[in-house]
């Protein structure tokens, strides 16, 4: 046996203007003239054999039959909506905004485990990702600080220690044995959080006169001078760890500075337990932590 439910234009017009105490405001957030919006309550009216308003001139007021029904329509179109919007958002791609060196030397070479990979629709910025959630075109951020943002949530991903790299060619040319060779050599510089001086101070070296060099904005770029064989940089142990396995890259010494947090994800804490961005944060953290490369004073929250 079928329902037996009023025409949906009927409910809409009805709902909106319950919900505005305005026909001529339901018109406008529905585009229909005020005329076919009082029509499509006429005919609810019609199809429910009660009314739902008083009408005294252009004033309405909801009756207490209608003041009863409207409250429910709206939960029900509330609860309809949002799950509409849930099946529009599993087919589209998961938008996903970074810096350049996390997507090219850690996110891109993971992404064939993460079951919707091919739904990823992945950006990069050249400088600091944007955060405004409203402009950036992104579901998700993978951002550089992990400091508290009001409206978003913001999770720890990664913390790491620095160390030097060089090219395998290079390292043969120069025969670098000792940290002091490095200071023979270019070394490329960090436009923030540079660690050189902290690295040397590590190795016995404090108060060295470092040799000049570039300074980069960001660690990817310093990263691909190295592997040209152009110079020495600092790299972040959670990073470059698969660079340095694939040979491109050596590590130089055993010293390394004390890790910090470098990596974090953001989202809008509304959005935050959406499916899709949910399993994407949980992924990413997984993934961190089976690296041991997730910060500590992130909580352990189940996954």
């Amino acid at each position: 046996m079928g329902r037996k439910l009023p025409p949906f234009a009927a409910v809409r017009a009805f709902e909106a203007a319950a919900r505005h105490m305005s026909v001529k405001a339901a018109a406008e957030e529905l585009c229909l003239t005020p005329s076919a919006v009082s029509h499509q309550i006429k005919a609810l009216e019609d199809f429910l054999q009660t009314r739902l308003f008083d009408r005294s001139g252009n004033r309405i007021a909801l009756t207490l039959t209608g003041a009863s029904y409207a409250g429910k329509l709206t939960h029900l179109l509330d609860a309809f909506t949002e799950e509409t919007e849930a099946v529009l958002d599993a087919h589209r791609p998961l938008r996903v905004l970074s810096t350049p060196g996390f997507a090219a030397r850690w996110l891109v070479p993971r992404l064939p485990s993460l079951g919707f990979a091919r739904d990823i629709r992945l950006r990069v910025s050249n400088g600091a990702p944007s955060l405004d959630f409203a402009t950036n075109d992104a579901d998700v951020v993978i951002q550089w600080s992990d400091r508290p943002t009001p409206g978003l949530l913001v999770e720890p991903l990664m913390a790491s220690s620095r160390y030097p790299v060089i090219s395998p060619a290079l390292q043969a040319r120069e025969n670098v044995r000792h940290p002091e060779d490095l200071l023979r050599l270019t070394l490329f510089y960090d436009e923030t959080d540079d660690a050189w001086p902290e690295w040397f101070a590590a190795a016995g070296l404090a108060g060295a006169s470092l040799p000049p060099g570039p300074t980069f904005p960001n660690c990817e770029l310093s990263t691909t001078m190295v592997e040209n064989q152009q110079g020495v940089s600092l790299a972040y142990d959670a990073v470059a760890r698969g660079t340095i396995a694939s040979g491109r890259l050596l590590r130089l010494f055993d010293v390394s500075t004390m890790p910090m947090s470098i990596y974090a994800i953001a989202c809008p804490e509304g959005r935050a337990e959406e499916a899709r961005i949910a399993a994407f944060r949980h992924w990413l953290r997984a993934e961190a932590r089976a690296e041991g490369v997730l910060p500590q004073q992130l909580p352990q929250a189940a996954e």
